[in-house]
């Protein structure tokens, strides 16, 4: 697939929700409320984003942490922010973060096909390049947005102020 088709899905055009607009409105107070049978709250899921995404970012730029030893350390431990601020925040750090993978997307081919030297044994039995990497954090970031936004119509927040698919 072309960079131009990564970027698209990135950014949610196509079959994808906008990540930002998914985001950007959901009323703080309920940023940590958690529907039955589900285990994490819209606070939580963002942070878990932006932890892989930052991550992996890191891992492209040759500077990646440790891996986690649990899923457990990817998740924020609290199920809401600490206020309006901190949420705010939180939405800028994913906004700069999907920037920044935007940016890779359009890298030239030698940069996406560079090597991305794995931090855990899986990473070895999976392609390897920086296009690679994109696609992953790509695809994780769609199957978490598309949860918020299940998460969003649960708790009757749906759909966003700028619009989206209500059906």
């Amino acid at each position: 697939m072309s960079n131009v088709c990564m970027a698209e899905l990135f950014r949610g055009e196509g079959a994808h929700v906008n990540p930002i607009v998914c985001l950007e409105d959901v009323p703080v107070e309920l940023t940590g409320r958690k529907v039955e049978g589900y285990p994490h709250s819209i606070w939580q899921i963002l942070g878990h984003v932006n932890y892989w995404m930052e991550y992996d970012l890191r891992r492209i730029e040759k500077n990646a942490p440790p891996y986690p030893q649990h899923a457990i350390e990817s998740w924020p431990v609290s199920d809401a922010p600490a206020g309006y601020a901190q949420w705010k925040d939180e939405l800028q750090r994913f906004t700069t973060l999907l920037d920044r993978m935007l940016s890779l997307a359009a890298a030239s081919e030698e940069t996406l096909q560079r090597h991305v030297k794995g931090t855990h044994p899986s990473h070895e039995s999976r392609s390897s390049s920086v296009e690679a990497v994109l696609w992953q954090i790509l695809v994780h970031n769609s199957y978490h947005i598309g949860q918020v936004a299940l998460l969003r119509r649960c708790l009757g927040a749906w759909p966003p102020r700028r619009g989206s698919d209500t059906w």
